[in-house]
């Protein structure tokens, strides 16, 4: 398990904050689905599955984001490739090998959706919207066990 101050600190807002894409909501709600889907970075591959990184993206969703999102907003995709220190799309395998490309996808992924991030303070709201748009009603996830995952990995690093 990952240090979750640390994990904000030096990974969450200097990867995010330089290219405008970091709120105080949106570093809770990365938290909270890095919290829940691999148990605060316990696992960098889904076990028996194909997602990568401590946020667990799939190589479809990856495929998605770069070629349906990214590529129709060619500022952004330019920004994020520099603050990266990439020429071009990274290998799918970056993901679990560099923690900055696996933030700034999961918030790539997040600021897909139009329905707007809940309060960092609300944990609730946060545990209801990742499982509706991150991990979706095929997911295994629960809104409680979120919630309390969410809990142990930022309590556990007070």
């Amino acid at each position: 398990m990952f240090n979750a101050p640390q994990l904000r600190q030096d990974v969450i807002q200097p990867t995010l904050k330089p290219i405008q894409l970091w709120s105080v909501d949106v570093e809770e709600l990365l938290i909270l689905t890095c919290a829940n889907e691999t148990l605060g970075g316990t696992y960098l591959k889904q076990v028996g599955g194909c997602a990568l990184s401590i946020y667990q993206i799939e190589p479809a969703t990856l495929d998605d984001m770069w070629n349906n999102f990214l590529a129709k907003r060619s500022d952004l995709e330019y920004k994020i490739l520099q603050s990266l220190q990439y020429v071009r799309r990274p290998l799918d395998s970056c993901l679990v090998t560099n923690l900055a490309y696996a933030t700034v996808m999961a918030r790539v992924f997040y600021l897909r959706i139009s329905d707007p991030i809940p309060s960092a303070t609300n944990i609730p709201a946060l545990a209801a919207y990742y499982k509706k748009h991150f991990n979706t009603s095929l997911g295994a996830a629960t809104i409680d066990v979120t919630i309390a995952n969410y809990h142990k990995f930022v309590i556990t690093h007070i």
